[in-house]
């Protein structure tokens, strides 16, 4: 599934479509196009353009036009960014392993002959012109530690579920929720705003390197965790039997030997 490591591959590999005149648009699915625009709105917004820069917030792509409206890109679940025949990611954990021509919701093609596309299986994406980011929070790769203590600060909801709320921080999924709780050693079930001063720093100083650490692996799926994640795994750090929960409505691994 397409967390922050994952969207920041496809931002880099965005990149490489960058300067290139836009020669047609296709959009074989026009319910995937998102936030009031249309497919007639989306071609007229991109033919004869060029791709400018490409940004991320969270799990948001952000691909801006020249002289024109920014590009949004949403993954869902199984969402996948093809750029001249490469796909950035490989593998998603949790998407199908063959491809379907009908899977190809939106793509454009250059004048040299090159495509971007975006595959979604579960058609749980979409794209937008100009999407609204301002109800997102601070972006998850960057975050302080002031704004995550303002991110859990007086909530009793569990930890891993403010987490998880995108308003709150931009860009942690349900991998990299227990992943980064795992490394630092928080329950996920605590109510957030129990965090001491110092355990929000901790959380903070993993949430940071464990994205950046999965960004360079290659994506969310390659946790030190994630092959435990099943009935019968166990802690890679002290050996004890993981416990699974429900939190947030997220299927939760976590070790009650020393996540506290």
């Amino acid at each position: 599934m397409p967390e922050l490591p994952e969207v920041e591959c496809y931002r880099r590999l965005a990149e490489t479509a960058l300067g290139r005149t836009i020669a047609s648009v296709s959009v074989p699915d026009p319910w995937f196009v998102k936030g009031g625009a249309t497919a007639d709105t989306l071609r007229r917004a991109l033919m004869g353009h060029r791709f400018d820069s490409a940004r991320r917030i969270g799990k948001l792509l952000l691909v801006g036009i020249d002289s024109g409206p920014t590009l949004g890109i949403r993954f869902g679940m199984t969402g996948t960014l093809v750029v001249d025949g490469a796909d950035g990611v490989g593998q998603l954990l949790y998407a199908p392993r063959r491809h379907h021509p009908a899977w190809d919701r939106w793509s454009v093609l250059f004048e040299d002959g090159g495509t971007v596309v975006v595959r979604d299986p579960r058609r749980l994406g979409g794209v937008s012109l100009d999407p609204d980011a301002s109800r997102l929070g601070p972006d998850a790769a960057t975050i302080d530690p002031a704004d995550l203590a303002d991110a859990v600060r007086g909530s009793s909801a569990p930890l891993k579920a403010r987490l998880l709320d995108q308003q709150r921080v931009a860009g942690i999924g349900n991998l990299i929720a227990d992943e980064v709780l795992w490394r630092s050693g928080l329950s996920p079930l605590r109510p957030a705003g129990s965090l001491s001063r110092n355990e929000v720093r901790r959380l903070q100083r993993h949430l940071v390197h464990t994205i950046g650490d999965l960004i360079e692996r290659g994506g969310s799926h390659r946790g030190d965790l994630t092959d435990e994640r099943r009935v019968g795994g166990h802690c890679p750090r002290d050996g004890g039997e993981l416990v699974r929960s429900t939190v947030g409505g997220r299927t939760t691994w976590w070790c009650p030997a020393h996540q506290a």
